[in-house]
C-alpha cells in the first residue's frame, strides 16, 4: 500500500499542519511532497513562494520523515505532465463544481485557468504513484473524490492504468482551530502576525503567549462541547492532539482555563520545540537537505515514470516520456 501526501507552501506551516500531517506522514514507501505547483494558481511573490518552499521542505525532513519520500513536487516534470492529460479527461461542469474554485474564482476578475484546472493536477500527484491512501484535510476530500472519477473513467475508456485511490480521513488533529477565531481551521495561509495561529517556527515565548491568550468563554466550565464551548474545546483537542488522550476524559481533570491553557502550552511546546531544534540543525547545512531532497526527487521521477509511459501510450501519443 502506498501513502501520498502534499503540503501547499501558500505561508508558513502551524501546529495543525504539524500534527494533522507531517506526523503522520510515516509510511517508508510513501510520498510526501511540497506541492509548489498548487500555490501558483493565484497570485504570488516569486521570491516568497521560494523562501516557503525551502522552509517548508526542510521542515519536513526535521519532523523525521522517512529518508528518500520527500522531495520538490516541481523537481519531478511527471505531474504536470500527466496533470495534462487527465485535463483532456476531465469535464468543464465537473471541474466547476468544485468548492475551492466557486469560493476562489467563479465570476471574479482575473482569475488563473489553473485554479480551475487545479483539481486535475491533485489527480495527477495521486495517481502517479500508484497511491491507495490519501490522507487530506477535509477541505480536500472532493478533489480525492474526483481523481477517483477521473481513474475510473481513464480506465474505462482508455484501459486500466490507475490505482483508484481511497479518501484516507484524519483523526483529532484535523479540528484543529484558531486561537482567536475556534469556529475556523488554523491555517497556514493567515498574515504571519494572525495571533490566532500557532506556527512551526514561532519563538516558544511567543507560542505561549499566544496560547495564554486563547479565546475560551465567560462560564468558567472546563468541558468538551463543540457548539456550546468552541475556544474551550479547541484548547482540549489540541492537548489531546499532542498527548494521544481522549478530550472528553481529559475536561474533567480541569477546574480553571488557566490551569488548562499553562497544560496546552506546556504539551505544544513539548512537541514543537524537538522539531525546532531539528529544524536549525539542517538549516544550518544546506548541502545535507540538498541531498536528502535529491534522493526523493529522484525515487520520486522512478517511480512516476511507468504510469505517465502508461498514460502516454493509453491515449494514442507517439513520442518518448523519458
Amino acid at each position: 500500500m502506498t501513502s501520498l501526501s502534499g503540503i501547499t507552501p501558500s505561508g508558513r506551516l502551524t501546529l495543525g499542519n504539524h500534527l494533522g500531517a507531517l506526523r503522520r506522514f510515516t509510511d517508508p514507501d510513501g510520498f510526501y511532497f511540497v506541492a509548489n505547483l498548487h500555490a501558483m494558481t493565484t497570485k504570488h511573490d516569486p521570491r516568497r513562494l521560494g523562501v516557503l518552499t525551502r522552509e517548508m521542505a526542510t521542515l519536513m525532513l526535521a519532523a523525521g520523515l522517512p529518508p528518500g519520500t520527500v522531495f520538490i513536487q516541481s523537481d519531478v516534470p511527471a505531474h504536470a505532465q500527466l496533470a495534462y492529460l487527465l485535463e483532456c479527461t476531465s469535464y468543464v461542469g465537473e471541474l466547476s463544481r468544485m468548492i475551492q474554485y466557486k469560493e476562489k474564482g467563479r465570476g471574479k476578475p482575473m482569475t488563473r485557468a489553473s485554479l480551475f484546472t487545479y483539481p486535475c493536477l491533485m489527480a495527477a500527484d495521486i495517481l502517479l504513484y500508484g497511491t491507495d491512501r490519501v490522507p487530506v484535510g477535509g477541505d480536500q476530500d472532493q478533489h480525492v473524490e474526483l481523481a477517483r472519477d477521473i481513474a475510473i473513467r481513464f480506465n474505462r475508456e482508455y484501459g486500466e492504468t490507475f490505482v483508484v485511490p481511497q479518501l484516507q480521513k484524519a483523526a483529532l488533529a484535523m479540528r484543529i482551530k484558531d486561537l482567536q477565531n475556534p469556529t475556523a481551521k488554523m491555517s497556514k495561509s493567515d498574515t504571519d502576525d494572525a495571533v490566532g495561529t500557532i506556527r512551526l517556527l514561532d519563538p516558544p515565548d511567543v507560542i505561549r503567549r499566544q496560547l495564554m491568550r486563547a479565546v475560551t468563554d465567560s462560564d468558567g466550565e472546563v468541558r468538551h462541547d463543540e457548539e456550546a464551548k468552541p475556544g474551550v474545546t479547541n484548547l482540549l483537542e489540541i492537548l489531546a492532539a499532542c498527548t494521544d488522550e481522549d478530550p472528553v476524559e481529559m475536561a474533567s481533570g480541569y477546574s480553571t482555563y488557566g490551569q488548562l491553557k499553562a497544560d496546552v502550552a506546556d504539551a505544544v511546546l513539548g512537541v514543537i520545540e524537538p522539531l525546532q531544534k531539528e529544524y536549525a540543525r539542517l538549516a544550518s547545512d544546506p548541502g545535507t537537505v540538498d541531498e536528502m531532497l535529491a534522493r526523493g526527487r529522484d525515487r520520486a521521477i522512478e517511480a512516476s515514470r511507468p504510469r505517465l509511459q502508461a498514460a502516454v501510450r493509453a491515449m494514442g501519443l507517439a513520442g518518448s516520456t523519458g
